[in-house]
């Protein structure tokens, strides 16, 4: 590749090579590296243009300006070039010529000459989480008798109070959507990533319906709707009776202050103009393409203070979810892109690289690479805003989270992006400035008193799971991909202090399905194998022997033991590791066999569409989720010291393709 191109790249932090899944140096091709320039608003379209923006780089970096945000570790101070003035959060003003080490965590503002900047003091790692067990709930798989067609909050709160002692819950993502049929099947293909989804409303558990006349409960209850034919999930159904149900009740409700939170009134013009324009605010008229148009600005409607009341209920519901007093609580998902088309595509068209479309590089599962279709933060212009639109995200997820699950935490260091037209396979990686991106989630979580949990897996660069422990974050370590050096699994004792421990992910095989090995079988009707389905098979036959191995080496299975038998030692295995929380999945306790979502498929497969196989009251009555309940709850507690696996950042294997969202 050209030099110039190399170093206009590097200028701009888009790779031009990366280590990839076999750890093996592997060149980026020019186009790629060009298209994805190009989405950061730099030409390299030509020879002349590459020198030309290379020379406009080294002049931005070049002298004493500062970038447009600092971001400093607490107790950790920073030189300067020159004498500066900050003003804290509180308003008190200092002037100095150095950062002090002393300087409060929060946000502040610097000044030096024409120049003021955000200065973002972050926490240097946050409070040891808890050791503690829980479950892993796809939340819309719940059904009972006061849901409609899918989980809801109302069986959030249920399932949390009859969890058998259970010290957190950890969802799927929650996040909006575009109140406009067809809605999204897939909880990682959001609409807004700040606010909710409001299939998750229990209609009944309002203010409003319990307050209603008995003729208008009944004019409610007539609009849930009825089990699907084919046994799926039907979102459209649950979204037009919700939307219905709620407009009925919208006359009750009390008025709607639209000047107390700004950002919810932006989203909800949104909902408004998409319901007028339709669902893709690109091709809406000119005038109300920008949340900023004078057209937009001066929207007044009735319908506006309609979709704030909904965020509001849904607030309300969030919070009586969670009773307080667990050791963390609830843990909500943070998907790690939005739908371009969607809220925050048009409230933040200004920080998102709106061409590019996020996804991973080929790996052992995903031999093509993956596009999932989000877009994402642009770095520069996150640094040139103070990491605003970032902070408010966090801000709003941790009014009511205790926890929260960062889906492909590598994508704070960097995320693969892919130039349209060239395939998942021909993208390059465009890296973020980790001090500011890390830090600035500590600082909010710090202040929320929250948990994180970074899902690490798939192709993550050592570096990315030193920072979660520097920072006391929590890795992700999953049975199926916890390996030793031969490929075999790793004893339960070597498993790292610092992560969440399960046997699967809504992405991969569950416990009863990889028994049976139903992922190889179902992969082959849909024509999803890479290689003949009988090596296929002989693959799953020897990693089932090598886990049947591992459990029989804990002493926890015998000679032939039956299916449960197993997925009990499973968890008998979790129990075991050093690992600050150990969760089971719904999905293996009730032994069911079809994956919540499998990676490269979309219509071929019900993805976010099947619902488990009994309703909430079977479920928390099962004998096998009391069982499991016990071995979780009843775990010896890990030793001080240090323990295996503690600080080792290559003991988590390659597996699960460098992201959770994969058919968003």
């Amino acid at each position: 590749m050209d030099a110039d191109l190399v170093a206009l790249a590097d200028a701009h932090g888009v790779a031009t090579r990366y280590e990839n899944w076999q750890r093996q140096e592997t060149e980026v091709a020019a186009e790629s590296v060009i298209g994805v320039l190009g989405m950061l608003g730099v030409d390299a379209s030509t020879p002349a243009a590459v020198r030309a923006s290379l020379a406009e780089a080294r002049r931005r970096d070049s002298g004493d300006r500062l970038p447009g945000t600092i971001v400093v570790r607490a107790g950790s101070g920073r030189a300067l070039p020159g004498p500066a003035e900050v003003t804290l959060e509180d308003g008190t003003v200092r002037r100095l010529d150095r950062l002090p080490p002393d300087l409060p965590l929060g946000w502040h503002r610097l000044r030096r000459g024409d120049q003021e900047v955000t200065l973002v003091v972050v926490p240097e790692q946050l409070p040891e989480p808890p050791d503690t067990w829980g479950w892993m709930l796809q939340l819309y798989t719940l059904h009972s008798a006061g849901s409609w067609g899918m989980g809801d909050l109302g069986d959030l709160r249920d399932f949390v109070s009859g969890s058998a002692g259970a010290g957190l819950v950890v969802l799927n993502p929650l996040h909006a959507i575009t109140p406009v049929a067809p809605v999204p099947a897939s909880p990682y293909s959001p609409s807004s990533r700040r606010f909710a989804n409001l299939l998750y409303l229990r209609v009944t558990d309002t203010a409003e319906y319990r307050g209603a006349s008995s003729e208008l409960r009944d004019r409610v209850d007539a609009l849930r709707p009825a089990p699907a034919a084919d046994g799926l999930i039907d979102y459209n159904a649950v979204f037009r009776a919700k939307l219905a149900a709620l407009e009925l009740l919208w006359p009750l409700a009390a008025p709607v202050d639209l000047e107390r939170d700004p950002g919810l009134t932006d989203f909800a013009r949104f909902c408004v103009l998409a319901e007028e324009h339709g669902p893709d605010w690109r091709q809406w008229p000119s005038e109300v393409r920008r949340p900023d148009s004078p057209a937009v600005r001066a929207m007044d409607s009735d319908r506006i203070a309609f979709h704030v009341w909904i965020q509001g209920l849904l607030e309300e519901q969030f919070q009586a979810a969670d009773p307080g007093g667990l050791p963390v609580g609830i843990v909500y998902d943070l998907a790690v892109a939005v739908e371009p088309s969607g809220a925050d595509g048009w409230l933040l068209q200004d920080v998102l690289a709106m061409e590019a479309r996020t996804g991973a590089p080929p790996d052992a599962f995903n031999q093509l690479g993956q596009e999932w279709g989000g877009v994402a933060w642009r770095p520069d212009r996150l640094i040139e805003t103070g990491y605003a639109a970032y902070r408010d995200m966090l801000r709003r997820i941790f009014r009511y989270a205790r926890g929260l699950r960062v889906d492909h935490v590598a994508g704070l260091w960097r995320l693969w992006w892919v130039p349209a037209g060239l395939g998942p396979a021909n993208g390059t990686y465009v890296h973020y400035d980790p001090e500011a991106m890390l830090g600035i989630l500590a600082l909010e979580a710090y202040r929320a008193g929250a948990v994180v949990i970074g899902e690490d897996l798939g192709t993550v660069m050592p570096v990315v799971t030193e920072g979660l422990q520097r920072t006391n974050m929590l890795g992700s370590a999953v049975l199926w991909f916890t390996r030793d050096d031969e490929g075999g699994y790793r004893p339960s004792a070597g498993y790292p202090r610092n992560a969440l421990a399960s046997v699967s992910t809504h992405d991969l095989p569950t416990a009863a399905g990889f028994l049976a090995g139903e992922q190889v079988e179902v992969r082959a009707a849909l024509g999803q194998l890479a290689g003949p389905v009988e090596q296929e098979r002989e693959s799953w036959r020897a990693d089932r022997a090598l886990l049947l191995e591992r459990l029989r080496a804990e002493g926890l299975i015998g000679a032939d033991p039956a299916d449960e038998d197993v997925v009990v030692a499973m968890h008998e295995f979790l129990a075991g590791t050093p690992c600050r929380l150990v969760t089971a999945s719904l999905h293996d306790v009730l032994l069911e066999r079809r994956q919540p979502n499998l990676p490269g498929t979309f219509d071929e497969y019900p993805n976010w569409r099947i619902p488990l196989g009994r309703d909430l009251t079977e479920v928390v009555a099962d004998p096998l989720f009391r069982k499991v309940a016990g071995i979780l709850g009843n775990r010896p507690q890990p030793l001080p010291g240090r323990h295996p696996g503690a600080a080792g950042p290559d003991q988590i294997a390659s597996g699960a393709g460098g992201g959770s969202s994969s058919s968003a």
